[in-house]
């Protein structure tokens, strides 16, 4: 027996959980103490959040007042237009949450004609509870997890948008004031959302457990829908967002930066608004939901098979809860590691950004790998089963603490390799950046070229965590090396929340008519932040591939399938079609993109024509038109791909059957990896091509500017290639092949019992 008994077990989880969430509340009532009310800046106080320092804006003679007035009004438009959009949004959710509730409902409550007599179990002896009551808690883990990742996404966009112009003023006393503030608030959001995903979860598990008592075989495959709700909500979140945010930032950059040389983020764009807004509903709401779906998802995929292992056939509640218990230390790693940034060391320079939260990643690493190494000796027997298609496969405690830390370190070179090819620091940004002397279409070509090639490193050490955890534990191998990189999801959140928060910074600073002092401090926050933002990326898509197998793994093994053979008719027609899905899913929201700027492009041109003293700064621009215009395009265009996604389970594994969509799954995992990174990677890289041009740091980008030349308008027309692939396309599709995968484990039983219709009869 492991040495942490069930009561400490008890304890232990529901306590770090807590501990997070009020951590996270702390961190805001620090960031709530930067007033956006004039005079309270100039407060006294002292001490090392800047309280009574004085500012620029005193030093060069500018009024105070009017800037935090046009602050305040800033930050009021943007929460108004990203609340107003969310609420939309989720009343269409909403109305599709009811009704796939429902068919999870009649699909999982049919395999026994909705009877509720008991059934024997398939992994363990003795009576099992009736599918019908499975089928209703199923349903109700579903609508948990749905509205979780609701409240997570729309929690994360509140939070940025409460911070965005608190950042602004904070650098007015200093670059490092203005980070504390972004990096706080961003922690704010990423303790929020996996400590309430980890508390949540638990209460379930345990709420749950009530009414299953001794079948752990039926309560942890009913938890299975508490993933797929997260997942099915961040898909929406992720597209929707996407495609507003992309929608009125190529229409800004088009018009405003290439065809009217103006600023980015210049009030007179009427476009401005709603690319800020965009950030927030597309990078924040959408990320947190879309990690929020991956945690969930890992989790459930190592409690389903941990269930048919010994953990589960024993009873052995702490072994059973080893995920929940690495997800509690990672939550507690997470908050030391913060402290580092925000209180032990401090930026007094630009060049420290970068360094500082690369620093988060690594020093988050390694704690997390002592921690990892203590609660495996604590929670784990010295050996156990795990259960391995069909067999029991015999395992050590030390050898799960491998699949954890190979997966840990996995997540960390991947983002490392996703910085060297996306930052403007290193070699191949700056080659596509000087691959604009000859215009637009070089500037595509080398961004191509480096967006594939960008994907070897982590496809490579995504196939190493593979073959040393499932050789170690099979699948449940597989799923703990997916959370052991999704274990420092907290620090991870943060980095990425901040990216947004302070590029949003920076355009409040813009649209306030701050001074250029001011402007260079939160150019320096967004260069780190738009870097960051790319890693965070690739810690998504990384995850998100070993998520997708152990959940595949799952699903073979609750479908009664032994062997996925690829040379069957069955299985390859699969494999080929899953394989298309993420190139017509792309397809899908690349277009969507393209037609909502369409629209964008066309009233910001007509503004700018119609508009008398537009281009003078002596008349308004109309934001309100533009906002809608991506609101409006973005709800109707996120439901076809949705659709997909949803509904290709359901369809394939009804009509043919569970092993062509094996096939399918395992064929949009294999070509699913490979396109998210590389449009990620390659729509990061031309992002940060043009920002190397603009800020024009070094003498070989000196050479390339300045803006407005032919150079930076080649630069600039890369990134709006590049917009709907790093932040449309790209980061939707790693929960293209997670939601797929549980989507397909949900319904595994149907599937095995009704599934292959056209089969039957062909």
């Amino acid at each position: 027996m492991a040495i942490l008994g069930e009561l400490g077990t008890e304890i232990l989880i529901p306590v770090c959980g807590v501990v997070g969430i009020v951590f996270a509340v702390a961190q805001w009532f620090i960031v709530s103490k930067v007033k956006v009310t004039p005079g309270a800046a100039s407060a006294a106080g002292g001490g090392k959040n800047g309280y009574g320092d004085y500012l620029i804006e005193e030093e060069e003679g500018l009024n105070d007042h009017n800037v935090v007035v046009k602050c305040a009004e800033i930050q009021t438009a943007i929460s108004e237009g990203a609340t107003s959009f969310l609420f939309t949004m989720y009343q269409y959710v909403g109305m599709f949450m009811v009704v796939f509730a429902a068919v999870i409902f009649v699909f999982l409550g049919s395999i026994e004609g909705f009877s509720t007599k008991g059934q024997p179990c398939t992994y363990s002896t003795g009576t099992c509870k009736p599918a019908l009551y499975t089928a209703l808690f199923s349903t109700a883990s579903f609508l948990l997890g749905a509205i979780t990742s609701l409240v997570s996404g729309f929690l994360g966009m509140k939070i940025a948008t409460y911070a965005n112009a608190r950042t602004t003023l904070e650098a007015r006393k200093g670059v490092g004031k203005a980070f504390i503030t972004a990096f706080r608030s961003g922690a704010v959001m990423g303790f929020l959302l996996s400590s309430s995903g980890l508390v949540v979860l638990y209460i379930t598990i345990n709420v749950f457990k009530m009414y299953y008592g001794d079948d752990w075989e039926g309560l942890f495959e009913s938890i299975t829908g508490y993933g797929l709700g997260g997942s099915s909500m961040a898909l929406f979140g992720r597209v929707g967002g996407g495609i507003y945010t992309k929608a009125a930032d190529v229409g800004a950059d088009l018009v405003g930066k290439v065809e009217r040389n103006i600023p980015e983020d210049d009030p007179r764009n009427p476009a401005v608004i709603a690319d800020n807004v965009g950030d927030n509903v597309g990078d924040i709401a959408g990320m947190g939901s879309d990690l929020f779906g991956s945690y969930a998802e890992s989790s459930c995929a190592a409690l389903v098979v941990a269930s048919i292992s010994s953990f589960g056939i024993n009873h052995d509640f702490t072994a059973m809860c080893y995920p929940l218990l690495v997800s509690s230390v990672g939550i507690i790693v997470c908050l030391l590691t913060t402290l580092f940034a925000t209180d032990f060391f401090e930026i007094k320079a630009a060049s420290e950004i970068e360094p500082a939260l690369k620093k988060q990643l690594i020093i988050s690493t390694a704690l997390m790998t002592i921690g990892v190494a203590v609660i495996s000796w604590l929670a784990l027997p010295a050996k156990f089963t795990i259960f391995n298609f069909g067999a029991q496969k015999d395992v050590s405690n030390w050898g799960l603490f491998f699949c954890v830390a190979v997966g840990l370190w996995a997540g960390l070179i991947i983002g490392f390799v996703t910085e060297y090819y996306t930052s403007n620091a290193y070699s191949p940004v700056q080659d596509v950046a000087d691959s604009c002397r000859t215009g637009a279409a070089t500037n595509v070509i080398f961004g191509l070229a480096l967006g594939y090639k960008s994907v070897i490193i982590p496809i490579f050490a995504i196939a190493v965590s593979i073959y040393v955890s499932f050789s170690i534990a099979a699948m449940y191998g597989i799923a703990m090396a997916a959370l052991g990189m999704l274990s420092t999801m907290a620090t991870g959140l943060a980095i990425d929340a901040y990216g947004p928060i302070s590029d949003n910074a920076g355009g409040i600073a813009e649209m306030a008519g701050m001074s250029h002092r001011i402007r260079e401090r939160t150019d320096a926050l967004d260069a780190a932040g738009n870097t960051t933002a790319a890693i965070g990326k690739g810690f998504a898509i990384g995850s998100a591939a070993l998520v997708s197998l152990a959940l595949f793994g799952a699903f073979v093994s609750r479908a009664g399938v032994k062997v996925v053979d690829v040379l069957s008719p069955k299985v390859f027609i699969g494999l080929i079609v899953g394989a298309m899905l993420p190139y017509w899913f792309s397809a899908m929201t690349m277009k969507s993109v393209g037609s909502a700027a369409l629209k964008m492009v066309e009233e910001v041109r007509r503004q700018f024509n119609t508009i008398p003293g537009l281009m003078e700064g002596t008349a308004k621009p109309d934001y309100a038109t533009c906002v809608k215009i991506s609101t409006d395009a973005s709800i109707r265009e996120m439901i076809p791909p949705g659709a997909l996604v949803m509904l290709t389970p359901l369809i394939v594994g009804t009509l043919f059957g569970v092993e062509t969509l094996s096939g399918v799954l395992a064929g949009a995992l294999v070509s699913g990896v490979q396109i998210a990174i590389s449009a990620s990677n390659t729509g990061g890289a031309w992002d940060n091509a043009k920002k190397y041009i603009e800020a024009g740091n070094s003498e070989h980008a000196r050479s390339l500017g300045p803006k407005g030349s032919d150079c930076h308008k080649a630069a600039v027309i890369g990134d709006t290639i590049g917009d709907p692939l790093k932040d449309t396309s790209g980061p939707s599709l790693n929960i293209l092949i997670k939601l797929m995968a549980v989507e397909s484990l949900v319904f595994a039983p149907f599937f095995a019992t009704y599934g292959g219709v056209l089969f039957k009869y062909i």
